[in-house]
């Protein structure tokens, strides 16, 4: 009887050894088998169940600030709320679309917290993935791994970033993809400036018959006469001579399907908006005039502080302010 307890003592031994060395065997690659909760999983879990509790109608998550693209699996996407990606990088673009079709591409530029919910939310509400009097929760953080902020707000509520809730559509008349791409552009000129320098500049977007009937040239314009598919926006090869001409005085004049009519462009409106938020000069006086005597839009760069502005029917949307720096980093001013 000794020997046969001895015996099953030492194959249950040899079973622990086994089981132990078939742990130690299993593939590293799965965070969710190998490694503590991450803290991105956590505030998403905490996001979820603000969404429960309250009877909200939305998530709002910022993919890049994911630990690991995987815990995307973790949503439920058929659900009672809706799910609407923002994702920065190419890599977590390509993720997100593999889970949804409501994906969000904000800039690849530094942005702050709230620039990036500013941004995120107006897309989303121009593409209609979110309605005016929708609840929602807003996740997102600075970096990979560090989802930090969780915001619950209400379109129509948060007036600073809904200015536009009784607005026509963003994109009504203009290809969303060319208001997206003159809106890059523009937030990267604030960012970078040109030549180390700070940049002011305008852009004006679609009904360009209209536009141009309220505009005179301050300089001969650099864009007549070329061949209109050699000046659209949407084409790469226009980026620097975008950003060269940036820094003449003067409007960029733009059909709304991104073809680019002229630059250093003076805008002279007929009417002339009564009020501007308070320290805005002539150029956002410009913005504010053309888009309410015409059907375009106008996104304006502040030279002064870099902060993205646009304008439709004479208002103010939204701003997107700059990032701070120190050092190489882009740190961030609440």
């Amino acid at each position: 009887m000794a020997k046969k307890n001895g015996a099953d003592k030492k194959e249950s031994g040899q079973s622990r050894a086994t089981a132990k060395k078939a742990v130690t065997r299993k593939p590293a690659d799965k965070p969710s088998e190998t490694c503590p909760i991450s803290s991105s999983m956590i505030m998403l879990h905490a996001a979820l169940e603000v969404i429960e509790r309250s009877n909200l109608q939305a998530l709002l998550l910022y993919v890049d600030g994911l630990a690991h693209l995987e815990e995307l699996e973790q949503i439920q996407f058929q659900s009672n709320y809706e799910v609407i990606l923002v994702a920065r990088s190419e890599p977590c673009y390509e993720a997100a679309l593999k889970h949804t079709h409501k994906v969000v591409r904000v800039p690849e530029i530094n942005l702050t917290r709230i620039g990036q919910i500013k941004m995120a939310v107006m897309l989303a509400f121009s593409k209609r993935f979110i309605r005016p009097d929708d609840r929602f929760v807003f996740l997102t953080g600075l970096a990979k791994g560090k989802l930090d902020t969780l915001m619950v707000m209400e379109v129509g509520r948060e007036y600073e970033m809904f200015q536009s809730v009784d607005q026509p559509p963003l994109t009504e008349h203009i290809r969303r993809a060319v208001f997206e791409r003159v809106l890059n552009l523009a937030l990267q000129l604030a960012a970078e400036g040109r030549e180390g320098k700070p940049i002011g500049a305008i852009f004006v977007l679609g009904d360009s018959t209209a536009v141009q009937d309220n505009t005179r040239q301050n300089i001969i314009n650099p864009f007549k006469g070329y061949p209109e598919k050699e000046r659209n926006i949407m084409d790469e090869a226009m980026t620097e001579t975008v950003k060269e001409f940036a820094t003449i005085d003067g409007a960029f004049v733009i059909k709304g399907g991104g073809v680019i009519v002229s630059a250093g462009t003076y805008l002279l409106p007929k009417l002339v908006p009564e009020e501007l938020p308070q320290g805005l000069g002539a150029r956002h006086a410009a913005a504010a005039a053309i888009t309410a005597a015409t059907k375009s839009i106008a996104i304006t760069i502040s030279e002064s502080t870099g902060t993205v502005r646009i304008w439709r029917q004479g208002q103010m949307i939204t701003e997107i302010e700059k990032a701070k720096r120190t050092g190489a980093d882009t740190t961030i001013e609440e």
